[in-house]
């Protein structure tokens, strides 16, 4: 790789994980803009809902109608829209405007947002060679692992000076890409081939399935945190002892896959599923503070290599003109497993929410494989 392209390579790392940071601080930054408005930070989460939902909704049409712009040109217009977005929740926080309109603004950005994901992780093929993807995309979940670490904490510390002055710092972060995202004049999708399938295909969905699980099993861990200190008597700031083991276990699940620089086998990925299912067995089963500790870092060390493998797989499977969407699609599962674990927390007990994410997970690994011995038939 010459030394213009390494520096193109850097930008677009720096650029992927702050891109990711509106999202990483939105549950603690919109909780503290509810607070003084709604007397209850709980209303935060409706913004984090809608933006969640309207995500899902417009991944694949908003990714469709970029396949004929240039690729880098299309995602600064969908930056552009989200990070307008953001900035009118905070003057209309700043100005204490009613909290319905921030729930659509939220909406709107939570619409591009999916879109946005998948052209960037889109981008990366255009800048590093097959054989360097899975030591670059071990390199972006670690970076990413670090954005919703950091992203949080400071939310946290902002927010306590001016809740606005907390989105208006993370939506100058998140918008951060507009400058830094390399040029890219070659970065257009192709053609669809005469011959090209569609987006959806039985192998496609056993990836977006198995994604969805993860992002199930990980919501209901950082989404319940604290619930899960209440059920062990502890104080509701000692949840973060799972989040963070969480956290830093898949940081160093991402410097294992970069290091290790090998695409896993598809019994490695069974396993690797296997641990993932016992990791939450082992949440849910709330025996001890050190066990469930022990689950989440088994979870957490999981992720990064699953995530690194679908993200391989799915690059392979998509039709060329089509990446963008698929995706966008792949983020967009993982949005809805974390949708499905807050509304299971909301709507159910604790112990429920966690043995549903385990079960998801149980369920991806049964699946997969199935997959594997059917193609070994």
């Amino acid at each position: 790789m010459t030394p213009p392209a390494r520096g193109a390579l850097h930008r677009w790392f720096v650029s992927n994980g702050l891109l990711s940071t509106p999202q990483a601080a939105a549950p603690i930054v919109f909780a503290l803009v509810a607070l003084p408005l709604t007397g209850d930070a709980k209303s935060g989460a409706a913004i984090v809902m809608a933006l969640t939902l309207a995500q899902v909704l417009g991944a694949v049409p908003v990714a469709r109608l970029g396949r004929s712009y240039n690729a880098v040109t299309y995602l600064k217009c969908l930056i552009a829209i989200r990070t307008l977005a953001f900035a009118i929740i905070a003057v209309l926080a700043a100005c204490q405007a009613p909290f319905f309109w921030m729930v659509v603004a939220g909406a709107a950005a939570g619409f591009v947002n999916g879109a946005a994901s998948g052209y960037m992780r889109a981008l990366l093929n255009y800048l590093v060679e097959p054989g360097r993807l899975l030591k670059a995309l071990g390199i972006t979940a670690t970076l990413n692992e670090l954005t919703f670490v950091i992203a949080p904490v400071a939310a946290s510390l902002l927010g306590s000076v001016s809740p606005p002055f907390a989105i208006g710092v993370i939506t100058l972060l998140g918008g951060a890409p507009l400058l830094l995202i390399p040029r890219m004049p070659h970065a257009r999708a192709p053609a669809p081939a005469p011959t090209e399938g569609g987006l959806i295909t039985p192998s496609i969905l056993l990836w977006l399935f198995c994604s969805m699980a993860g992002g199930a099993a990980v919501g209901v861990i950082e989404v319940g945190a604290v619930a899960l200190a209440l059920d062990f008597g502890f104080k509701p700031e000692l949840g973060i002892i799972f989040t963070l083991a969480l956290c830093i276990a898949s940081v160093c699940g991402g410097v294992w896959v970069s290091l290790r620089n090998r695409l896993a086998r598809r019994g490695t990925v069974i396993f690797l599923l296997a641990a993932a299912t016992g990791g939450a067995i082992l949440v849910s089963l709330r025996h001890s503070v050190e066990l469930s500790a022990l689950g989440c870092i088994v979870v957490g060390l999981m992720i990064a290599p699953l995530g690194t493998y679908y993200s391989v797989v799915l690059d392979g499977l998509a039709p060329p003109s089509k990446r963008a969407e698929i995706f966008a699609l792949l983020r967009t599962a993982n949005s809805v497993g974390i949708i499905f674990s807050s509304a299971a927390l909301t709507w159910t007990s604790l112990p429920s929410a966690l043995i549903a994410g385990a079960a998801l997970f149980f369920i991806a690994t049964l699946a997969t494989a199935a997959s594997v011995f059917r193609s070994k038939r």
